[in-house]
This record gives structure tokens, sequence and C-alpha cells, in this order.
């Protein structure tokens, strides 16, 4: 089973491996987020059943990595774009999950090369977008938390945007190295 794990998300060009490496991390954490959010807020943890709407697509880069290596950066970008979007709107701007945001720009920055600037572009525009114009537009969320709740939450959603940064950027310095020596 980890031998098929590897070669799913082994890929000649390190960028697009590095794109699998994150997609496939955010897969396997989606499972447990409902979890840290129970231990939070008890019953209310329902409210992470709309982060499942994305998870099939961060399991489906790899694949499409191997017939256009573009088009998977570019739908990490948009699943992880959507998803923070979705969380937003199902749990509220107070819990800090918008926070997810920076590491989709993040990914829309380091994820490309200067030659493919355009799809750079959209994957760095695209968060910071849905962050400006989405910004207050939901209204309630699915389900009001306590003060408590929400400084929780957002500790949690702080907590988890500076891991998954920092393993981005930690996987990127490493991928860079293999590029150069490439």
């Amino acid at each position: 089973m980890i031998g098929w794990f590897q070669r799913y998300l082994a890929h000649d060009d390190p960028r697009v491996a590095l794109a699998n490496a994150i997609a496939v991390v955010i897969f396997v954490n989606q499972p447990f987020y409902p979890l840290y959010v129970y231990f939070i807020a008890g019953n209310a943890a329902w409210v992470t059943i709309v982060t499942f709407i994305s998870t099939p697509f961060f399991f489906l880069v790899p694949a499409l990595a191997r017939r256009n290596a573009v088009a998977a950066r570019v739908l990490l970008c948009v699943a992880g774009t959507f998803n923070t979007a979705v969380s937003v709107w199902a749990f509220g701007e107070a819990t800090g999950v918008a926070l997810f945001y920076l590491p989709c720009i993040l990914i829309g920055v380091l994820l490309f090369r200067k030659s493919e600037w355009l799809a750079s572009a959209f994957c760095t525009g695209l968060p910071m977008a849905a962050f400006f114009f989405l910004q207050g537009r939901f209204g309630a969320p699915l389900h009001a938390f306590g003060n408590e709740q929400y400084t929780a939450l957002a500790t949690l959603h702080a907590v988890s945007v500076g891991f998954l940064t920092a393993f981005i950027g930690y996987q990127f310095s490493t991928a860079f190295e293999a590029e150069q020596k490439a």
C-alpha cells in the first residue's frame, strides 16, 4: 500500500511532486478535522460535513498531474480556495478559517515557473479575490458558536495554517534544490 501511494505521488517535475504532496496531506488530514472541531464545539461538528465537498479534488491532483501538470497545480489552488470559501460560509469569519486563503496564495506563487505566469497569476489572484469579494457576504454561519468556541476554532485554524504554510515552505525548498540539480 505504501509503495502504491509513493508511486501515486511521484512526478519527475519537483513542483508537481510538491503539489501532489500538498494535495495528499490535505486529503489525508480532512477526515480528522471533524474530530478537532468535535473536541472544541461538541455536536456542532456536524458543520464540518461541508468541507468534504472538496476532498475528492485534492485526491485527484496527482492523477491529473500525469496528464496535465499545470492543470493539476491549478486544481490544487482551486480546490483549496473553494474549500476555504465553503468553510468561511459554514463556520463564519470569526473562526479565522479565512486564514486558509494564505496557503492558497503561497501555492499560486511557489508552484509555477515564470513561463507559467498566467496560471500563477490566476492561482495567486483567485484566493485574494475570494477573500475580498466574499468577505462579509455570507451572512450567518450554519451554526452560531459560543465565544470560547470561536476563540478555540480561531486558534485551531491559525495553528493549522501555520503548519500547512511551514510544510509548503519546507517542501518547496527541497523541491527547489532538486530542480537546481536537474
